[in-house]
């Protein structure tokens, strides 16, 4: 009994809770069989959901919720400061603290390895990190972290920029300050979206927690729906190309033909977007069983036909974010062509090192937004600009897609080493000959990746009208399809689960 409760209420790296364990759905069970009886009461509904919610964060990483805690008490009082201070000097005061306390944390947990490495290399030191955190804790408490690795808080960049957008929009006049610290904590630890996004304003969902609980019969249903299409994007599909190519050509690049280089290029492309969009999908569902709208955040993005098209249409939660916090207040389009340029370019390298510390990223970010410059110039000399016509459409869409395929090679890639192994395979040793023999050898994961592609590019009046069909079965049927979809799922599940991409971020 007791190593039951341990496994239940301790926190264990190797099991962490994620929403494709079957631990994840009991804890789901036990919050909606309270939230049941108490959802009447506003106030206790969010003190509850908040609690909930910090639960489920120290069950994905452990004391980092300490991080979480620190992050909401920080910015509910620092949004009090600036909402309540009558000279300017005072709210410039607390919202720049905000920004600073929320940067410096991410900083320090995501890139000081990066900062240390650039250092070193520039001026042939041989610094070394150091974790004064938890030096701190084995000094004060006889903990026995260890000093020399900082590990990333899961999340920390999504709940960061969420409170930041908080701060700012407060000094900004879009929003008032939520009236309680417990119910600030609920919409800054909201669990369904807490570790992967989508990244979400205040002035969407704070709002939300001041209404009553409604939730229609066709909401329902549609939650329901999108729980388990993301399900299936993340297990059947992504997880499975995962573990039966990309992750192995990755891994090792010159022990794959060019061939196969480009099958698992290909292959990711498909399942980053599964992955991350299947995390949504869940979230988006999950919440909205409790009675809250999380925003979409993904929009069919490989139906885009340029760059800039693809940004608003992949996860648009953070590419509205950087176009408000970073874009705009650079100066947007409002100083002439070339600066306008230049702000594009600065925030898509933002976005990319927000993705992750290491030049791969940079290298990324920097594709994204020169590829989004080059189309703003292409355009005006295009003479297929404004065509309607079906081959220039799939013209469009297929060059963005390849290119925006070709960026992911440093967005997987582990090192520039392993990105110009992959790129030297492909160029250099294709081997067209082996092609009928890769084919037949993968035959399922292509099988899957095909399934992937088309579910993904088939006209959005068909995904539309499958919806509406699966909402307006009854009841019973609904639970058939579900027993029917999770055992589907769960036939492909691995031995050994992958844990969403976007964590790691």
């Amino acid at each position: 009994m007791s190593q039951v409760l341990i496994d239940i209420f301790l926190f264990n790296p190797e099991k962490p809770l994620i929403f494709t364990r079957f631990f994840f759905w009991g804890f789901y069970a036990v919050v909606l069989l309270i939230y049941s009886g108490l959802y009447k009461e506003r106030a206790v509904r969010n003190a509850f959901l908040f609690a909930a919610s910090l639960f489920f964060y120290w069950k994905t990483s452990g004391l980092f919720f300490l991080i979480l805690v620190f992050s909401t008490f920080s910015d509910y009082y620092l949004g009090n400061l600036i909402h309540a201070s009558k000279k300017r000097g005072w709210k410039k005061f607390g919202v720049v603290m905000s920004i600073v306390i929320n940067l410096f944390m991410l900083s320090y947990f995501k890139y000081t390895y990066l900062f240390v490495d650039t250092v070193n290399s520039l001026f042939n030191l041989d610094l070394e990190v150091v974790n004064h955190l938890a030096m701190w804790s084995n000094r004060l408490t006889g903990t026995h972290f260890d000093v020399s690795m900082i590990l990333l808080p899961v999340g920390i960049s999504f709940f960061t920029f969420q409170t930041i957008s908080y701060t700012v929009d407060v000094y900004r006049g879009k929003v008032d300050p939520v009236r309680h610290i417990l119910d600030f904590g609920f919409y800054v630890s909201f669990f369904p979206q807490l570790v992967a996004g989508p990244i979400v304003r205040a002035s969407e969902f704070i709002p939300q927690l001041y209404k009553r609980y409604s939730l229609s019969y066709q909401e329902f249903g549609y939650a329901l729906f999108i729980i388990l299409k993301g399900l299936f994007k993340k297990i059947f599909i992504g997880d499975y190309i995962a573990l039966n190519l990309v992750d192995r050509v990755f891994a090792n690049p010159t022990g794959f033909s060019g061939f196969e280089n480009l099958a698992a290029l290909f292959g990711y492309s498909l399942q980053v977007y599964v992955d991350f969009s299947g995390y949504t999908d869940i979230a988006i569902g999950v919440a909205l069983l409790l009675g809250f709208r999380l925003p979409k955040n993904f929009n069919s993005p490989y139906k885009a036909t340029n760059v800039g098209n693809f940004w608003k249409r992949w996860h648009i939660s953070l590419s509205s974010w950087l176009k408000d916090y970073v874009y705009i207040p650079l100066g947007g389009n409002r100083k002439g062509k070339i600066m306008t340029d230049v702000n594009l370019m600065l925030t898509m390298l933002l976005g990319g090192i927000w993705h992750g510390a290491s030049w791969q990223f940079l290298v990324w970010g920097g594709l994204n937004g020169l590829g989004i410059v080059v189309y703003k110039q292409w355009k005006r000399i295009s003479p297929y600009e404004k065509s309607k016509h079906w081959l220039v459409r799939f013209w469009k869409i297929f060059n963005t897609f390849v290119f925006i395929t070709f960026t992911r090679i440093w967005f997987r890639s582990e090192s520039m080493e392993k990105a110009n192994q992959l790129i030297r395979q492909i160029t250099q040793e294709f081997n067209v000959r082996i092609i009928p023999e890769v084919l037949w050898s993968y035959k399922l994961v292509f099988a899957v990746m095909a399934l992937g592609y088309i579910t993904h590019w088939v006209p959005q009046e068909w995904k539309v009208n499958l919806i509406n069909r699966f909402i307006d079965t009854p009841i019973w049927a609904k639970v058939l399809i579900t027993i029917g979809v999770v055992f589907i799922i769960y036939q492909s599940w691995s031995a050994e689960l992958q844990p969403f991409i976007y964590f790691q971020f």
